[in-house]
């Protein structure tokens, strides 16, 4: 099995996540790890990693070619997907965002994989029953109509992407079968937010029997500030006791994965009014050095 991350941009966040995550699974390396692919714009920040990792630089101009003529932004997931499984066409792929961590048993992964099991992280239902607005919107957009030469149905489920695992055998034909689904979507102009994920969601379904991975990863989307700050102090202890990988990995053992929560809903009310207390209540006396 191969590890694939695509990580772009200078937020330091983001890239502690990255590393956070790929520790997660070298602390199993040996349960059926082949080899862990970063796709990044910012190579220097993986140098901690060299002997762990391959690091794929990604330009400006490759970026941008893997948005696509309608220049949709998380297409690039879909093509790196495509570049990974190009470059090592027999392997089991598992990307990952970069808020995942591996909590359950990889060789189990690794089993359902090799026996034709794709993942992604869990169902969030089918389309036509979700309730947001964007949902909503983009249901009356795709219903009962034909992209990539599928067909759009009631039952049609949208998954979370933050995980996607892809065995081996028809890799190339179930990416090629989200790029056509994808770039169908743009053409047609359907609200853009989660079009990568519904074309993933669709075209590994009609490929593979899919399933939920969060048995085996956790995916904290929606509690990012709680994690981000804790896994902040984990680098920084690092830092400040210039941490090999070998001994983060022992450290790593320590860390409690259960005091924090992988998912809470908050209410748009909730965020309206904290927004509003900002704006009537701004900091006062506030000084910089003259």
């Amino acid at each position: 099995m191969r590890l694939l991350y695509l990580v772009f941009g200078n937020n330091l966040q983001n890239h502690f996540q990255a590393h956070f995550c790929i520790l997660s699974f070298l602390r199993q390396k040996n349960s059926g790890l082949a080899g862990i692919t970063v796709v990044t714009d910012a190579p220097d920040f993986y140098q901690h990693l060299a002997q762990d990792i391959t690091v794929h630089t990604l330009s400006a101009n490759t970026l941008q070619e893997w948005q696509g003529k309608h220049k949709f932004f998380w297409r690039a997931k879909i093509k790196a997907l495509e570049y990974a499984v190009r470059q090592h066409p027999e392997a089991q792929l598992l990307y990952l965002d970069t808020d995942t961590f591996l909590h359950g048993s990889l060789a189990q992964v690794s089993q359902e994989l090799a026996a034709g099991i794709a993942f992604m992280h869990e169902a969030e239902g089918a389309l036509a029953t979700l309730r947001s607005k964007t949902e909503r919107r983009m249901w009356q957009q795709v219903k009962d109509r034909s992209f990539g030469g599928v067909t759009m149905h009631e039952q049609r489920l949208m998954w979370n992407a933050g995980v996607v695992g892809i065995p081996a055998s028809k890799n190339l034909e179930a990416i090629e079968l989200a790029l056509r689904i994808c770039d169908d979507l743009c053409e047609q102009q359907v609200t853009p937010r989660l079009i990568e994920q519904f074309a993933l969601s669709v075209a590994l379904a009609e490929t593979y029997s899919l399933q939920a991975a969060r048995t085996y990863i956790g995916h904290y989307w929606s509690t990012k500030d709680d994690w981000n700050a804790s896994i902040s102090a984990f680098f920084l202890e690092s830092h400040l006791k210039k941490r090999t990988v070998a001994s983060e990995l022992v450290a790593l053992n320590t860390f409690d994965y259960q005091k924090l929560p992988i998912k809470k809903k908050v209410r748009n009310t909730q965020r309206r009014l904290e927004n509003l207390v900002h704006k009537l209540f701004p900091p006062k006396q506030v000084d910089f050095i003259e």
